[in-house]
């Protein structure tokens, strides 16, 4: 049973070798962490702020990675270590219900949140755990250095949740969104998203970059 986990947790690794799925999912919360802004840097009438605005926008994110993804599996990772046939069970149905668990925790401490005007910093350290419990799952296992990504992770969940509350409400103060939820929790939310996002994009880069250094391009191209 363990080299069936093994062989399995191999399958897994391969296709982020390249950083190809840390990639993907930093540029979906650098993508929100973006929008979010422009939302509350923008007049409640703004464009920004309309539920098609939004729809189009994360059609947009989706389609980027999604075709993104594949051009760099078929023109980079795939003619060096070759091709691999994912089932659509890791590619599409589990992370879409991720996702959706995911969406469904947020949305539901955001509406108490609303409806009792809490704060979210100390939830977001919550969030950040989850965050951080997430990655060294689905890529620390499989390659040691990531680990320090996790201990950033954390460290970065603990400084946003002990920040001081005027400077963090400042990134959203005369927001039209604080008249319905504390600028503490548009702002730590805000900043939480955009540094995981960062640090995704960082880890990916970096994984990128290591397998081109330790892999050769087809012998024909080299020519």
């Amino acid at each position: 049973m363990d080299e069936i986990a093994g062989l399995l947790d191999r399958s897994k690794a391969y296709y982020n070798i390249d950083g190809v799925g840390e990639l993907g999912i930093g540029v979906m919360c650098f993508g929100f962490a973006l929008i979010g802004w422009m939302q509350v840097r923008s007049p409640e009438a703004s464009v920004w702020n309309r539920p098609y605005t939004l729809l189009v926008w994360m059609g947009a994110l989706s389609l980027l990675i999604h075709y993104g993804s594949k051009a760099i599996k078929k023109h980079v990772t795939y003619p060096r270590t070759g091709f691999v046939q994912y089932s659509r069970r890791d590619t599409v149905w589990r992370p879409l219900f991720l996702s959706l668990a995911v969406s469904v925790v947020a949305a539901v401490v955001l509406f108490f949140a609303i409806r009792r005007r809490l704060s979210l910093a100390n939830p977001v350290f919550l969030m950040g755990l989850i965050f951080a419990a997430s990655y060294a799952h689905g890529f620390a296992r499989t390659v040691r250095w990531k680990w320090a990504v996790v201990w950033v992770m954390l460290a970065s969940s603990i400084a946003v949740a002990i920040l001081p509350a005027d400077w963090i409400g400042s990134l959203a103060d005369h927001s039209w969104i604080t008249k319905t939820v504390s600028a503490k929790t548009v702002g730590a939310v805000e900043l939480f998203i955009l540094l995981y996002g960062v640090m995704l994009l960082i880890s990916g880069g970096v994984s990128l970059w290591l397998y081109l250094r330790r892999t050769q391009p087809p012998a024909a191209e080299a020519q």
